[in-house]
C-alpha cells in the first residue's frame, strides 16, 4: 500500500472511532501520560490547524521545549474544542501532507498508528491496526527510534504472536505486533498484553 494511502486510511479510520466514544471517554485517560483521549485527539490535529509560523511561535514560548510545547497546546485546545470538531479534524485532513518536522513521511504514519492506538488500546476497544500499515512501522523500529520515544527494551526481544517479527535480543516478550510497536514507542501497557518473564516491567503503574 502506498504510505499516503495507508496514512488517509488511518486518519479515517481514527475519526470514526473518535466520532462513536460515549461523552465520558473523552475523559479517560491514555497511554499517553497525563493525557485524557481529548487530548490526544488535540494533539494529533495540531498539525492540520497550526501554520508554520505559528507553531514557530507558540515554540519560542515554551522556550524552545517542543515537549513543553505540545503538552500546552494539546490541554489548550483539547478545551476549546469540542469532541465532534476534533474527530472531524482527522477525517477533513485524511489528504493533509503534514509530517513531523525533520522526519520522513512514515513518521506522520507513526504518528496517528501510535495516538490511536494510546487510545484504543487504554479503552480497551480491541481495534486492530492492518498488518500492511504496522509492518511499515515496525520494519523503522531500530536503535534510533528507541532512543527518541525513550524506549528501554535492553535485555529483551520482542515477538509478535500475530505475524513474523522479532526485535532485540535477550528475554523474550511476547505480544500482538501493535502492542510490541507501543513498547518501541515508548509506552507502558495495561496488564494482559504481554507474555514472559519481564512483562511486568512493560505494564503501565
Amino acid at each position: 500500500m502506498d504510505i499516503r494511502t495507508a496514512i488517509a486510511a488511518e486518519r479515517r479510520e481514527l475519526a470514526a472511532m473518535l466520532d462513536g466514544l460515549p461523552a465520558e471517554s473523552w475523559d479517560a485517560p491514555t497511554l499517553c501520560a497525563g493525557w485524557r483521549v481529548r487530548e490526544v485527539a488535540a494533539h494529533m490535529s495540531l498539525g492540520f490547524r497550526y501554520s508554520f509560523p505559528k507553531m514557530a511561535w507558540e515554540l519560542v514560548k515554551a522556550r524552545g521545549s517542543l515537549d513543553r510545547m505540545t503538552d500546552r497546546c494539546a490541554r489548550r485546545d483539547a478545551a476549546l474544542f469540542p469532541p465532534d470538531e476534533l474527530a472531524a479534524a482527522l477525517a477533513d485532513n485524511a489528504n493533509h501532507p503534514w509530517k513531523p518536522p525533520t522526519l520522513g513521511i512514515e513518521a506522520a504514519l507513526g504518528h496517528d498508528v501510535v495516538h490511536g492506538l494510546d487510545i484504543s488500546v487504554a479503552l480497551g476497544l480491541g481495534r486492530r491496526v492492518p498488518e500492511d500499515r504496522l509492518r511499515i512501522l515496525l520494519e523503522g523500529v531500530d536503535s534510533k527510534t528507541l532512543a527518541f520515544f525513550g524506549a528501554d527494551l535492553d535485555g529483551v526481544q520482542l515477538r509478535a504472536d500475530d505475524l513474523d517479527w522479532t526485535f532485540g535480543t535477550g528475554t523474550p516478550l511476547t505480544g500482538a505486533a501493535q502492542d510490541l510497536l507501543l513498547l518501541a514507542y515508548g509506552r507502558r501497557l495495561p496488564p494482559g498484553h504481554l507474555r514472559g518473564e519481564q512483562c511486568d516491567r512493560f505494564v503501565a503503574a
